[in-house]
């Protein structure tokens, strides 16, 4: 699809949802008209896995996924800038990320420009990042999701969250939820969303341990094991469309915590731990290495969140978090 109009002021009347937009040119002298600067500030919200499920391995070689998929408050800061050189580049501060295609942000930021006639515009992304990397908390998905939203909203949204979800497919799977977020049911290959009532508002304390896990290597574990326990992920749809919190909660199940091998124990000691300190549920989310806990209140949490700094240097603080309006 391939879309073409002048930007200008008249065409937000109201400020984006969550953005900052900046205005940097003056005035349209020909027509008096004031342009919008080609500046706007996204976040890039974490996601959970409340269950995850891989049914098995597809005819194209990916595998069927079947994900319970929530959002939380954890965010990276996202700036995304037009440009007039025509470049697709990025920055952050993290050095090992790098600032070309190889990142998901930029590759985001082409995708959408095949989607929609830039007229040779660039954009240049300047990730400040909190979300922690080869967690499984959707890290690198979330930030392209906000690229793709600013850009939208930059050139006056062209594209509804639908369409933008289908130019996340492109980029990779988790992608497509971290668009819109909230409590959604993601299939396929993991790419096919289903829109599930919201969660709830709920304090949340995510805790990372030292290690990353591989991701390919839990796949291949996957595929091996002979006994193969799976998540009631129906009970969880059923419990959120009654807005039954413990039916939920005491559902939640990752699949790929029965193949960690010699990882098992440090997952099972931070979720023993979420647990003892007041967890009304723990799970490591996606491939891990991340686990979450999900509390009755913010203080039992804070309290959690305390605890774990002892003995963990990445532990975070936030809460559940609805999607991210049309």
């Amino acid at each position: 699809m391939y879309l073409s109009r002048k930007i200008r002021k008249k065409d937000f009347p109201n400020e984006a949802d969550g953005a900052i937009l900046k205005e940097k040119s003056k005035t349209d002298e020909m027509f008096g008209e004031e342009l919008l600067m080609k500046e706007i500030k996204e976040k890039g919200y974490a996601k959970l896995n409340l269950s995850i499920d891989v049914m098995g391995v597809r005819d194209d070689g990916y595998h069927e996924m079947c994900m319970v998929m929530q959002s939380v408050t954890l965010h990276d800061d996202v700036t995304i800038t037009l440009t007039d050189d025509g470049q697709f580049t990025g920055e952050s501060n993290r050095g090992f990320i790098p600032n070309d295609q190889r990142n998901v942000a930029v590759k985001a930021a082409m995708c959408f420009a095949k989607a929609y006639d830039m007229q040779g515009q660039g954009v240049h992304i300047k990730l400040h990042k909190r979300n922690p990397v080869c967690a499984g908390l959707g890290g690198g998905s979330t930030d392209a999701a906000a690229v793709l939203r600013g850009l939208n909203t930059l050139m006056g949204k062209p594209f509804t969250l639908k369409q933008l979800e289908e130019i996340a497919t492109q980029v990779g799977s988790d992608v497509a939820f971290c668009v819109a977020g909230g409590t959604q049911l993601a299939t396929n290959r993991g790419e096919v969303m289903t829109r599930l009532p919201y969660f709830g508002d709920h304090p949340v304390v995510i805790c990372k341990p030292y290690f990353s896990i591989s991701t390919p290597e839990l796949f291949k574990q996957i595929d091996a094991r002979k006994n193969k326990c799976r998540p009631d992920t129906d009970g969880i749809i059923q419990a959120l469309e009654e807005g039954n919190t413990s039916g939920v909660i005491c559902r939640m199940y990752n699949v790929f915590e029965d193949v960690l091998g010699r990882r098992t124990k440090g997952i099972n000691e931070i979720k023993r731990a979420l647990m003892n300190h007041g967890a009304l549920g723990a799970c490591m989310s996606g491939t891990g290495s991340a686990v979450f806990g999900i509390f009755p209140d913010e203080k039992t949490a804070k309290d959690a969140y305390y605890a774990l700094r002892k003995r963990h240097q990445e532990v975070f603080l936030c809460k559940t978090c609805d999607r991210i309006p049309e």
